[in-house]
């Protein structure tokens, strides 16, 4: 939906089951626009779609992409944004590290990412720019050398180039958005930043740099890194880095008692990876590569010593509107951090994208039992936010 400002909201279609074109537009027109009844009947809807490789092939068809250009005109709905992180199956099977495969080392990334641009040429209103969201390079322990890290600039370069071809031809302004994430080749704004001098260093002087690749800011991620938004984000922008998209989300805060983490051990589940970071009063960080480790290392430090405990951040998305209750805590003043920037400063980007794709996962008390009415509260919370600022 259209905020001030010429901001533009969506959720995230990634929460719903789909891995084919069929069963991803069936989520839509069962879940989607009943979403968009809550919380906008009378005005364009924006669709943050999130499509399987799979799924984009099948809808590449020409036969399928005009029947679902005729269902969006007819709903009055519109894409402006797409999900390009996981590439295969995201629900209902365990995905932990799989998620970052194929990586950016290999061609199917760049041939999936090429794929998802073609369609959002062909989906996009007049007059309003298209993004694409995708991994930060490849997961760090896949590729420890440098000639892969070469390897994954070479193939996102080849990405900006196709991006900037097919904007040339159409007049649309489109561009991608590495989404650092922790333990991923780009976590940090720091790591951001050096990964970008590589790209000028290669391609000095090159304006489809800066105009067709960017950042995925994703609260949630730069939230559990410990990164202050009012640091990390000018940083970037200051930087000459495009903000691409910001992602609304939220991550789990808590200090590691042993009744906290007898709590946490249900938001240990099979399917995602949690990694967690921990930070004690010193400012030295611990980084786990998933939650149930982390919560065997508090186990064995706690039988060893009686130390101050850290604070733990855990990459695990938790609703925007649901309430804090004792052991735990969220990171939405990273979120609001975010928001008041945005207030100040509205050019910085126009694409928001609420992403709470763990609903399936979540402790009982932490959902509705109806995934539609979990989105329209996310959007009420949102919107009231967006709109004690001014931006809606």
């Amino acid at each position: 939906m259209q905020l001030n400002h010429s901001l533009q909201l969506a959720y995230c279609t990634n929460i719903h089951r789909g891995e084919t074109w069929r069963q991803t537009f069936l989520s839509l027109q069962n879940q989607t626009l009943a979403v968009r009844e809550k919380i906008c009947p009378r005005k364009p809807f924006a669709i943050g779609l999130r499509l399987s490789e799979n799924a984009a092939v099948e809808l590449s068809e020409r036969e399928n992409l005009l029947e679902f250009q005729r269902w969006l005109a007819k709903n009055t709905c519109y894409v402006f944004t797409m999900n390009g992180f996981p590439y295969g199956q995201f629900h209902g099977v365990q995905v932990k590290e799989r998620v970052y495969r194929p990586d950016w080392t290999s061609p199917e990334r760049v041939a999936y990412t090429d794929l998802l641009f073609n369609l959002l040429a062909e989906l996009l209103p007049p007059g309003i720019e298209g993004s694409v969201s995708t991994l930060p390079g490849s997961f760090k322990e896949f590729h420890p050398d440098l000639a892969a890290q070469k390897q994954i600039r070479q193939n996102i370069w080849k990405s900006v180039e196709h991006i900037a071809r097919i904007s040339a031809k159409t007049g649309r302004k489109l561009h991608l958005g590495l989404e650092p994430e922790p333990l991923c080749l780009l976590e940090s704004s720091a790591e951001t930043l050096h990964f970008f001098d590589h790209l000028r260093a290669e391609h000095p002087r090159d304006e489809r740099l800066a105009e067709h690749l960017g950042v995925n800011y994703d609260t949630c991620h730069f939230a559990v890194e410990f990164e202050e938004p009012l640091n990390a984000l000018p940083c970037l922008i200051n930087y000459g880095i495009k903000i691409s998209k910001i992602h609304l989300s939220s991550a789990l805060k808590v200090v590691p008692t042993p009744e906290a983490r007898e709590e946490l051990r249900r938001f240990a589940d099979d399917i995602y990876l949690h990694q967690v970071v921990a930070r004690d009063e010193t400012g030295s960080r611990m980084i786990f590569r998933d939650l149930p480790e982390a919560l065997a290392f508090a186990s064995r430090q706690a039988a060893a010593d009686d130390q101050p405990l850290p604070e733990w951040r855990i990459h695990f998305h938790v609703p925007l509107h649901a309430p804090t209750a004792p052991p735990f805590e969220n990171t939405n003043d990273h979120l609001l951090g975010v928001l008041d920037l945005l207030r100040d400063h509205p050019q910085i980007c126009s694409h928001l994208e609420m992403e709470t794709y763990t609903w399936e996962v979540l402790p009982p008390e932490l959902k509705s039992l109806d995934v539609v009415d979990q989105l329209a509260a996310e959007y009420d919370w949102t919107l009231g936010e967006l709109k004690s600022r001014g931006l809606f």
